[in-house]
């Protein structure tokens, strides 16, 4: 008899940490939900219960873009639904921009490795935006020049800083 009572309470038991694990991510989406109605709400300064682009060009990045795709009627405004899409494709713009700008470094520390007239681990690379800075020591001019050359044949380099100091 003491077995058939075991088989009960352990299978309520198993209900029961499934019912909470399955309510954790909905709980979380509903605190998404709050965090993003009190951002649009601080960002609707008329009161009006919809966001102009006039109203979120304060927000850092281009969020135009995330603002035209977001907008499903294409009336210029977005409601509470349009800026929670807004913000999680701004999100996905932003992180994206990162992503490649780290690619990019990525490929200009390769081919500075790749040029035998450097000692690459002298120059270093940081990226914004596909614009590349050069920054660290070369020997002589002609490293100088050989580094801002592998940099700029970089698929995805947009311009290249030179902040490089030739050590004599």
């Amino acid at each position: 008899m003491k077995s058939n009572r075991a088989i009960p309470r352990a299978a309520t038991l198993v209900v029961a940490v499934a019912a909470a694990l399955c309510a954790a991510p909905l709980a979380h989406a509903g605190d998404a939900s709050a965090s993003g109605n009190a951002k649009f709400q601080s960002l609707d300064k008329n009161k009006d219960g919809f966001l102009s682009k006039d109203e979120v060009r304060d927000i850092r990045g281009d969020y135009g873009k995330a603002f035209d795709q977001a907008d499903a009627n294409k009336d210029g405004k977005l409601d509470q639904g349009e800026f929670l899409k807004a913000e999680a494709l701004h999100e996905r713009m932003v992180t994206g921009k990162y992503v490649d700008d780290s690619i990019v470094t990525t490929r200009v520390k390769a081919a500075l490795l790749k040029e035998p007239r450097l000692k690459s681990m002298d120059v270093s690379v940081e990226t914004y935006n596909g614009e590349v800075l050069l920054s660290g020591f070369v020997r002589d001019e002609a490293q100088r020049e050989a580094a801002k050359k592998a940099a700029m044949r970089v698929s995805g380099v947009a311009a290249v800083k030179d902040a490089m100091v030739v050590r004599n």
